[in-house]
C-alpha cells in the first residue's frame, strides 16, 4: 500500500473507543506507518491522577483539586513517534499504568476542572496535523473537525482478556474479577459524566477490533485512511 499520500496531505485522525478495545495499540501503530505524532490523551488524565495521588487530593473536593492543578507542570515529550508525559520534571511513562491510577482515573477525568485543564493542552498538539489522538471524547470534543474519526469497539470478554495480558505481562498481579470490575467501572463513569461523555461522534467510522489480529485491526485502519486522504470514503 502506498503511504505516502499521507504525508503529502497530512491530516488529524481522532479515535475514540471504551477502555481494552485496542485504540491505543491501534493509534501507535498508525503512528508509524504513516509517520505521524501519536498523542495518548489518557495519559494526560493518568498523570494528573498521578499527581492527586501523591498529593493526597479529595477529588471530591473542588477548592483542592483547583489548587492542585495550579501546581502542575504537565507536558508530553514526542519519543519515537509516541508521547510520554512528564509530570513536574519527571517522566511518569510507567507510573501511570499502576492498578491504584486505573482505579481512580475515571473519576478524576470526569471532572470538569481537569477536562478544562487538559483541553487546551490537547488541542495544541493538532495545529500541525499529521496527528493521532485516542481517547473519550477526541472526535466529539477536543478534535470534532478532524478529517479522519474512528470508534473502536470489541466485545466485553475480549477486552478483560486483552487488559489483564497487559497487565501480567507487565508483572502486575490481577485477578480477572478485578480487571472485569474495573472496565465496567470506567465504561459507567466514562459515558454518564456530566461534561464531554464518552459517546460515538455522528461522522464517525465503527471499526470492531473483537476478532482482528493487532495486524489486521492495522491494515484495516490504514485502508480507511488512505480513502479519506485520497477522496474515497
Amino acid at each position: 500500500m502506498d503511504l505516502s499520500s499521507a504525508s503529502d496531505k497530512p491530516i488529524i485522525i481522532a479515535i475514540d473507543g471504551f477502555s481494552g478495545c485496542g485504540k491505543s495499540t491501534l493509534a501507535k501503530d498508525l503512528a508509524i506507518a504513516l509517520g505521524y505524532i501519536h498523542i495518548d490523551s489518557g495519559s494526560l488524565y493518568r498523570s494528573v491522577t498521578v499527581d492527586f495521588i501523591k498529593r493526597g487530593i479529595d477529588v471530591t473536593h473542588k477548592e483542592s483539586v483547583e489548587i492542585a492543578l495550579s501546581n502542575i507542570d504537565l507536558h508530553l515529550a514526542l519519543i519515537n513517534c509516541a508521547s510520554n508525559p512528564i509530570l513536574n520534571g519527571v517522566n511518569i511513562s510507567e507510573e501511570i499504568k499502576s492498578p491504584e491510577v486505573a482505579q481512580l482515573v475515571s473519576e478524576v477525568a470526569a471532572l470538569p476542572e481537569v477536562r478544562a485543564f487538559l483541553i487546551e493542552k490537547q488541542r495544541h498538539f493538532g495545529k500541525s496535523k499529521a496527528v493521532i489522538m485516542d481517547g473519550r471524547d477526541i472526535g466529539t470534543a477536543i478534535f470534532p473537525e478532524a478529517e479522519l474519526k474512528l470508534f473502536i469497539i470489541a466485545d466485553m470478554e475480549i477486552r478483560v482478556n486483552r487488559r489483564l495480558k497487559e497487565l501480567k505481562d507487565k508483572g502486575i498481579d490481577v485477578t480477572r474479577e478485578e480487571v472485569a470490575d474495573n472496565l465496567e467501572k470506567r465504561d459507567r463513569i466514562d459515558s454518564s459524566r456530566e461534561f464531554s461523555p464518552l459517546r460515538q461522534a455522528n461522522d464517525a467510522i465503527v471499526l470492531d477490533t473483537s476478532t482482528l489480529s493487532r495486524e489486521q485491526q492495522l491494515q484495516k485502519a490504514l485502508e480507511i485512511v488512505m480513502g479519506v486522504v485520497n477522496g474515497k470514503t
